[in-house]
């Protein structure tokens, strides 16, 4: 069963993934229209193109998620989820790695980052980097200032 495409599926979907992976965009209304609005066109002009329904999601996808396949907020919520979950709770976690996202600008500006960036193996000394320097962070600024 085909669900009837719209402006809004493609904006949920987006949403869903800010939310998610990309929280400093999470509230960039201008961003999540245009970018639904772009992904919706593609679908429809696809479709009426007479693609397949398939390609046409494909199509719409591949706007939608521009640029956001590699995600910083991920990067740090798994450094801090697999070397530092012993120093906190579950529920501090992600608003520590929140936290940590602005605090850890300056380690990811030392590399390009792409949407295939998790596939390199600039992405391991990327890991090892954040994990020293939150490591350093929490020892000089203490979890409980974040």
């Amino acid at each position: 069963m085909d669900i009837q495409k719209n402006v809004s599926y493609f904006k949920l979907r987006l949403q869903e993934l800010l939310n998610t992976s990309f929280p400093e965009k999470a509230y960039n209304n201008k961003f999540i229209n245009q970018r639904s609005q772009w992904a919706f066109n593609a679908y429809e002009g696809a479709l009426s193109g007479g693609n397949p329904q398939e390609e046409c999601e494909k199509i719409a996808d591949s706007i939608l998620f521009e640029g956001l396949y590699f995600s910083k907020f991920d990067c740090i919520f798994k450094v801090v989820s697999y070397e530092f979950d012993t120093m906190m709770a579950d529920e501090e976690l992600r608003p520590f790695a929140l936290n940590m996202l602005n605090i850890c600008e300056p380690v990811f500006f030392k590399y390009e980052i792409s949407d295939d960036f998790l596939y390199t193996t600039d992405y391991d000394l990327l890991y090892d980097e954040l994990s020293e320097f939150i490591s350093c962070w929490i020892k000089n600024d203490n979890v409980e200032n974040s």
